[in-house]
């Protein structure tokens, strides 16, 4: 499945992978067959609204191998703009479809990302979780930003171990950045950006349930429980929705640049 195969529609100039986890783990399944280097972004609505106000951001997640509809939002507006088989591909889901796909594969994984500690928690509960799974590294990096030097010696660390998925937990924006400025350099050929996936299947921090996660309110559950760090991300939200109705009835046109 190349990327040219892969159809997206655009959200306020963004263009979002019109697909669901099982295209998702096809897509992806490709790559690795093909040592073909790409990286996933999972997109929640606020990244959106990031994009929509840093052009290089946006550039970013359109130059992807695939922006997943990480929020019931991008779900429920793709299937406005006709594509009725699309499902949300969220993080933690993502994960754990890939742990459990990449067994029989054996497909090697490095965990990249968390606070100290929590990328030992989450292998530790991903190798428990799934019998035979292959994580060969994890490291969580200062949230400095490195010299030269650190990086490379991080560069030469992951590629040592030779893995097929590199997962990035380092919180939007920073980890779709650090993969772009990675490409190339990290020889696994898929790169993916899953956030707070890291503390969530680590038991790090509480994740919503799954009825919340349906009915599209995991950003106030989220809010509940971290209000002073998600505010200033999810007050665009009402911004957002006008934004987006304004596309919908054409008013308002955001080209994909």
């Amino acid at each position: 499945m190349s990327n040219s195969s892969l159809v997206r529609d655009n959200i306020l100039g963004v263009g979002v992978s019109a697909i669901n986890m099982d295209l998702a783990l096809r897509a992806i399944e490709h790559w690795i067959d093909a040592a073909e280097l790409n990286y996933v972004c999972v997109t929640p609505a606020h990244s959106v609204m990031d994009a929509y106000d840093d052009p290089d951001f946006r550039s970013i997640l359109n130059s992807s191998g695939l922006t997943t509809p990480d929020g019931m939002s991008l779900v429920w507006i793709l299937r406005l703009l006709g594509h009725k088989e699309v499902n949300r591909v969220y993080g933690p889901d993502l994960m754990l479809a890939l742990c459990r796909h990449g067994v029989e594969k054996e497909y090697r994984h490095y965990l990249y990302g968390g606070e100290p500690g929590v990328a030992e928690a989450l292998a530790a509960r991903l190798t428990n979780r799934f019998d035979d799974l292959q994580i060969v590294g994890t490291h969580s990096p200062p949230f400095r930003t490195l010299t030269d030097d650190e990086d490379q010696v991080e560069i030469d660390k992951i590629n040592s171990t030779n893995p097929d998925i590199v997962w990035v937990g380092l919180s939007s924006p920073k980890q779709e950045r650090w993969m772009t400025e990675h490409l190339g350099k990290i020889n696994a050929p898929v790169m993916i950006g899953v956030g707070a996936a890291f503390d969530f299947l680590s038991g790090a921090k509480p994740q919503a349930p799954r009825w919340v996660q349906r009915s599209g309110f995991e950003w106030l559950f989220r809010l509940v429980i971290e209000p002073k760090r998600l505010w200033p991300r999810y007050r665009l939200y009402p911004k957002f929705v006008m934004l987006v109705l304004l596309q919908l009835i054409g008013l308002k046109k955001f080209p994909i640049k």
